[in-house]
This record gives C-alpha cells, structure tokens and sequence, in this order.
C-alpha cells in the first residue's frame, strides 16, 4: 500500500499543501487548546518552559502561539523561525523528528547560535506536531542544566503523545474551519504558602529584622516584594521598587551583563551571582535563587572587591538584551556565509523570517549601477529583473539608500509613491518595504531590500536592529564578494593549468575527472595528461603537495616541463630523471607525486615509470583486476641524483587502465589498502560503458563528490581500443 503523500501546512510554495490554523494576532474562539496541551506537557516530563509553533500561513516560518515558563523575550530571536533555520524546532518539523539537545555544550557544538545568545546550562527537546499527512507546528520544552544527559523513555514517550494528541486536535479545528490563534503565555503561579509555615505577616516581619536585603522576583524579573534592608542598600523606597525590574529602577544595575544573569538563574535553574558597584565606591553582592516560579535576591555588602577595577554606571539608555540577542543569534549566522548566494539564503532564512519580512533582495553596486546579487520570495522574477542594472543616479529608493548611506522605511505603498514617482517606485506587489544601505569598511557595498506583504509599521526599536543587521550583512557581503572573486580566480587559473580536452587518438579511449579540494582556495597540485608522441602514446598523473596557489603553479611547471620531455622522445625513465632535477632547480620546498606511461599499441604493452605515486589498477578483457606493483624512485624534488626504473605491463585490446592520485581513496579512519581493495572492486564489477559515464561512477562511489574534501581528486581512465 503507497504511504499517503505528506502535506505541510501553511507554506503556500510547497505542493499538495493544505491550509491550516494559521497563527493569527486575533482573539482565540473556543477553549485555549494550545495552552492547557503545553501546560499539560510541561508538568507530565517536570520540564521548566516550552512554547508552540504553528505554521504560518503562506510562509514557510514557524511561528510562537504560546510560551510557558519562560518570559516571551527569552525567545525573541526564534519568534519567527524559518524552516530551513539550523534551528531544534525547524529541525524536528523538517525531519519529522525528535531532537534531544542534552546540555550547554552539545548545544554549542550543535547550535552555536543558540548557544551564542543562550550560553546557559539547560537541556532541550523539540518534536514536529503533524500526523501522518499534515504538518502543523512543532512543539520544544526545556529543562535545567541538572537534568540527566539522556532523554528518558518516560519522558520521550509523555512528548510524543502529547504532540501526537495536538496534531490531532488541530487536525478537527481544522476540518471543522475553526481557526487556532495565538494564545496569552502561561507563567507559572506564585507559590501558595505551605501548611505548617509560618504566616504572611510573621513571615514579612521575620524577614523585616534581617539585616541583608531580601527581595522576590517574578519571571519577567519584577520585584513582588522587597524588605527594608533592600530599600537601604539600593537606595530606593520599597514603593519605588515593587512591580519594577531591578536593571530598570536602578540606575547603576542598569547594564545588560546584571540582566543576563538573571536569565541565566531562570534558564538554567541554577544559583547565579554578581558584584555590582553601588557609587560612589560601595560594592553590593547580588545572589539569585530560581525556581519554576521566579527567582529569590539576596543582596549584601560585598567583601574584599572594593580593589576591583569594573566599570563605573552605566548610561540610562544602555541597550537592552532582547534585542542583543536579536543581533547575536543574526550574527552568528552570518559568519557561516561563504559565497554571496549563502548570504542571500542565510538572510533569507534568519533575518526576513525574524523581522516578518515576506520577500528580500540584495543588490550590490558595480561600475554605477546596481546589480541583483539574489532575491526569495517574490512570486514574479520582473522584479529583479527590472532593478538589474538600475544607475545610481535613478531617482530611486535602492539608489537613494546606497547614495546616502541612510536606510529608509515605508509603511505603505502610498508613502513610497509621496517620494518617489510610481514609474520609480517598485512594483513587486507588496505593502511595505525597508531599504537598508549595506556599507562595510567605510565604502557602500549595495542595498537590502526588505519587502512586506502588509502595511507594516517600524518602530524605532525596530529601525535600530534593521539598521544593525544592515551593517552585519553588509560584512558578511564583503567577505562573500572577495570569497567569490578569488574562487573564480582559483577555478580559472586551474582551468589554464590542466587540459580542457584530452586528444582523441586512434587506439586509445580516455576520460579524466578532477575536483578541487573543499579546504583553502579549492585549487591544488593534482594534475593529469596525455599526448601523442611520435606514433606511441603518453600519459601522465601526478600530485604536487599542498592546495593553494603555488602548488598549482607549480603543477603547471611540472606538467609543462613532462610534455616537452616527451615531445623530444626521452623514454619514461628519463623524462622522471628530467622532470626531478628541473623540480630542484627550481628551488621549491614542496615535492610530487608521479606516475607516468608510455602506451604501445602495436606491441600491446604500456612502460610505465613511478615516483611515489598510487600503484594503478588494470581491468583485464576478462574483467579480472589487480593492482600493479611497479617498480619506481622517491618523490620527485627530493634526490638529484634518484633513478626511476620502468616496468612493462601488457596492455591487450579492451584492457582499462585507471590512474588517480591518493585524494580518490584516502578518506579518515579508513585504511588504505582496504581503499584500494575496494576501488579494485568497484572497477572489477563495472559494467561496460562509456569511460565517461564509468569515470562519474568511480568518483561518486568513492565519496568524492561530497561537500568536505580533504584532499584533490583526479582519475584518469585509458582503456585500450579493439583493433579493428
């Protein structure tokens, strides 16, 4: 039986997609589902916070529809999650999937810009909310730093049933077409008192006779109560003090580093402390103690710190941390952007989906105009293709914002055509467009262009992140420009160095592969060649040490210098002897690796010399292999005075030869004999094909197309012709 097509809901781009309850901004109708499930949850597996996402609708973004345990603001940056985001609950929605994150440094290791902005002790686990057809969100609670570093059966059990019952329920809201809104977030209730305790007014007047301060926080951090030696030490009356924040009221705690730790104690559940300076030169010890349902503040005259050299008060307007994490979790994913295009992808999958942007394009600026660098989101390609090119003198908002280096905000189409004429004005069918100038190193690299589906206001708070992120990308934009540039150097000058086309000769079939390493400039030393000599027929393999530029020119030198000892007709054995005194002369640190042959087709035999190169592989008509064990000399560019002895080795009509260097078999944690083993094997069961075709074989099965590669690839394949 075919398993049912799997839908995912609310992303209009994917097929067969089927709408559903989407997150809206609305008053809920009907009972909070989302709240009392989560709540549910998070009691059933004793964790310490969790939130829903839903789908949005027409946007492949995860949206928060209900938070517990944590204030909202923890979770700013992951408001609005893409779903290609390396992000856990992305991840559990992308891969239908549990994702179990143990603790701060498998966090680190996993999901460095979590753990950038987060950098707490805490465990985490995310489930997608689907069933067996739908997608509809993805669910993630959170537990202390304390809790084991296996996720238990219990527990794993308790989540999936959970999430499984969801899906369900949203399942019926959804073919009933009742709609599913975000719902208010749950904080957990104060404390009740315990039977047997002390009563409330004994327990505020024992509390009153302390003589360190004493105060209680709720889990947005405001002070519920606070006793006199508080009051005293912080210089504030109680009533100045209560249903505020302690870094808001008092202006020498205002300082993000007081604030973070706070979130650390929430987060992680764990005991934290500070020392913070009281002007003009007294130092106060704050010591915070969490639980599920706020936080605990001892604070006492500080000891033994009155030498210390921190920082004086901090400025009433010092920055909040919501929106430092804002540009941490963005920043950290920027400087994973190698080349422009993932630049484009990584704003398109943190940034837009973080600000609610439904469409970006980045526009860099070359010879006065500006080009198109990439775009997602806009249903019609015109829009591009209609600012490519656009001259900077344009009356133009992408040229006015890169002309000015000032960004600009539209709330609506009717304030963009009050400025700019409508035939200037873009005409991509949205509502609300940020222009953001990227500028890096001090010149005006080009434009970001954020674009709205609906009208949208930006507050000031809001400009001031848009405007931070700008200068970010616009980094990350110079560093992929200059990553760019210098792989289409690498690639061309690699292109100059090895043959475009291997000649096509009477009685020898040929194909050859070769891929760059993935580490440095991705360019190096492995060369190959063959070439016509005086009726016979050479080939050549090698590999020069290293994959930068001065090992491909010196590849280049070295197969130069092969071809013209063969042109000349020098046998193998001296065109090895030749090419290891040129490769000293020159005066190089590096040395190489060859392998050469001279093919015979009329005496059905190849003369082959080698240099510490991979013995070749020999398919015998009859499909047998078997690796050649010839003699040869050192490395060349070690010894002048080294021999290279040749070997002869018949080579009957359809015999195939297969020449690599070592990038083909050499993989970590794997021996090289088995390598060669298996290579010997591949090749032996081989179907005859064109070598073409067999060639792209050897290099995919071998693992050498993937995406981290250590070392360079190249293959050549000689097969000897029939006669006829």
């Amino acid at each position: 039986m075919a398993r049912p097509r799997e839908e995912v809901v609310g992303v209009s781009d994917w097929q067969g997609s089927v709408q559903a309850p989407a997150v809206g901004r609305t008053t809920q109708v009907g009972r909070p589902l989302l709240s009392l499930t989560l709540a549910s949850l998070v009691e059933e597996v004793h964790a310490h916070s969790g939130a829903v996402y839903l789908l949005a609708s027409g946007e492949p973004v995860l949206e928060m529809a209900v938070m517990a345990g944590m204030p909202r603001a923890f979770a700013a940056p992951w408001q609005r999650v893409g779903l290609n985001a390396p992000v856990p609950v992305a991840v559990a929605v992308r891969e239908r999937r549990l994702v179990w994150v143990s603790g701060g440094e498998e966090m680190a290791r996993r999901y460095p810009r979590i753990a950038m902005v987060l950098p707490y002790p805490f465990a985490l686990a995310a489930l997608p909310v689907a069933t067996s057809r739908t997608t509809y969100g993805a669910v993630f609670v959170t537990w202390p730093g304390s809790h084991p570093l296996e996720l238990a059966d219990r527990e794993r059990d308790h989540l999936t049933a959970a999430c499984d019952r969801l899906a369900l329920r949203l399942e019926r809201a959804a073919e009933e077409h009742r709609p599913v809104r975000r719902e208010p977030d749950l904080l957990t209730p104060s404390a009740t008192s315990v039977p047997g305790s002390l009563g409330t007014v004994e327990a505020a007047r024992m509390v009153a006779r302390l003589p360190y301060g004493l105060c209680a926080l709720d889990l947005h951090g405001r002070i519920s109560y606070a006793n006199p030696a508080t009051a005293e030490m912080l210089g504030l009356p109680v009533s100045a003090l209560l249903g505020t924040q302690l870094w808001a009221s008092v202006p020498w705690l205002n300082d993000p580093v007081y604030e973070d730790r706070y979130r650390a104690a929430l987060i992680s559940q764990h005991v934290t402390s500070f020392v913070a300076l009281r002007p003009p030169g007294e130092w106060l010890s704050f010591r915070l103690y969490p639980s599920t349902t706020g936080l605990s503040v001892r604070i006492s005259r500080a000891r033994a710190v009155a030498q210390m050299n921190r920082a004086g008060p901090q400025r009433d307007d010092a920055p909040r941390l919501v929106t430092i994490s804002h540009v941490l979790s963005l920043a950290g994913a920027l400087t994973q952007a190698a080349s422009v295009q993932d630049v484009v992808q990584l704003v398109a999958d943190e940034i837009a989906p973080a600000v609610g942007s439904r469409a970006l394009m980045l526009l860099g600026s070359r010879a006065g105009r500006l080009h198109v660098l990439g775009h997602r989101g806009y249903p019609d390609t015109y829009v591009a293709e209609h600012l490519d090119g656009l001259s900077l003198s344009a009356p133009s908002p992408c040229a006015h914002a890169h002309n000015s280096g000032v960004p600009a905000f539209f709330d609506s189409r009717a304030q963009l055509e009050h400025l700019y004429p409508p035939r200037h004005a873009t005409s991509d069918g949205m509502a609300a467009w940020a222009y953001l100038p990227l500028i890096a190193s001090g010149r005006p690299l080009g434009t970001c262009v954020l674009a709205y589906a609906q009208p949208h206001s930006f507050p000031t708070d809001e400009r001031a992140v848009l405007t931070s992120l700008s200068g970010l990308v616009a980094q990350a934009l110079e560093r992929a420009l200059l990553y760019d540039t210098k792989l289409q150097l690498a690639h061309g000058l690699q292109a100059a160095l090895l043959p475009h086309t291997l000649p096509s000769l009477p009685f020898i079939e040929a194909a050859a592969r070769y891929l760059p390493a993935t580490q440095g400039m991705e360019i190096g030393g492995d060369f190959y060649d063959l070439m016509p000599s005086h009726g016979l027929a050479a080939a050549v393999i090698g590999d020069v040490q290293g994959h930068n530029v001065t090992a491909a020119a010196l590849m280049g030198q070295v197969r130069t210098a092969v071809r013209a000892y063969t042109t000349v007709g020098q046998p193998p054995e001296e065109v090895m002897r030749s090419t290891n005194r040129l490769l000293i002369d020159l005066g190089t640190d590096l040395f190489a690796s060859c392998l050469y042959l001279r093919l015979d087709p009329a005496r059905e035999v190849a003369v082959m010399a080698r240099a510490g190169h991979p013995p070749p592989l020999l398919r015998r008509p009859d499909g047998r292999v078997r690796v050649l064990d010839l003699a040869g000399g050192p490395l060349l560019g070690i010894d002048a005075d080294a021999t290279y002895q040749t070997t002869e080795v018949p080579l009957l009509p359809g015999s195939l030869l297969a020449l690599y260097t070592d990038g083909l078999i050499e993989s970590p944690g794997v021996d090289i004999e088995d390598a060669l083993a298996d290579l010997g094997q591949r090749l032996g069961d081989a179907p005859e094909q064109p070598l073409e075709e067999l060639a792209d074989s050897l290099v995919r099965q071998s693992g050498a197309l993937a995406q981290e590669r250590l070392d360079d690839v190249a293959l050549l394949l000689l097969r000897a012709r029939t006669h006829a």
